[in-house]
């Protein structure tokens, strides 16, 4: 009798045991910090940045590339279905050759069938200067023949870690018949 007294102790204390580590484990699935500065968050500052975004579509080198479309995009006045990847570059200028200060890299997804319009997923990649290494993510409609139109920052990295808030967009040039475009940005991120 003894024995067996023993071992349903142990095996008791043993289920015990698990049961609270089990519970214990599963609260720490979220939990609220109160000291925001332990990953390097400090007093949000706004930052404005101007650059130029080149689309090139048609060249030897193109940096927006179409990698599906819909039955029916080549009948749509909109090109309603066409995804572009895109990996476009960004400059201080409207030149090409001026200042490349990072890429945009992502997809647009023409969405609409009553009008020219982008849904645009995609990180803006800075390479150059203070914010090198740092990017800022996009996610947003772009109606193409509007200006200005806004497009949503909902988050970052780096220097930007955290970062809310949008772009606004102006068509600098557009060639119709290649579509190569060059767009000018001003972004305003707010972040830590």
């Amino acid at each position: 009798m003894a024995p067996f007294k023993t071992s349903f102790t142990i095996l008791a204390a043993f289920f015990s045991l698990t049961f609270l580590t089990t519970i214990k484990s599963e609260t720490l699935f979220a939990r609220e910090l109160s000291a925001p500065d332990q990953f390097g968050l400090k007093t949000e500052k706004m930052t404005h940045l101007r650059f130029y975004l080149h689309d090139i579509v048609t060249a030897q080198h193109p940096t927006a590339v179409p990698v599906a479309q819909a039955a029916t995009t080549n009948t749509s006045s909109t090109s309603f279905g066409l995804v572009l990847v895109i990996d476009d570059p960004l400059t201080v200028g409207p030149d090409l050759n001026s200042t490349l200060v990072g890429r945009a890299q992502g997809m647009f997804v023409m969405s609409s069938q009553s009008e020219v319009s982008l849904t645009m997923m995609m990180n803006l990649v800075f390479t150059e200067g203070a914010y090198k290494g740092s990017t800022l993510s996009v996610l947003a409609q772009n109606l193409v023949l509007k200006n200005p139109r806004e497009l949503a920052i909902f988050g970052g990295t780096g220097v930007f870690r955290f970062a809310r808030g949008y772009i606004q967009l102006r068509t600098h040039t557009i060639n119709m018949t290649t579509l190569n475009a060059i767009v000018k940005y001003d972004a305003y991120a707010l972040h830590y």
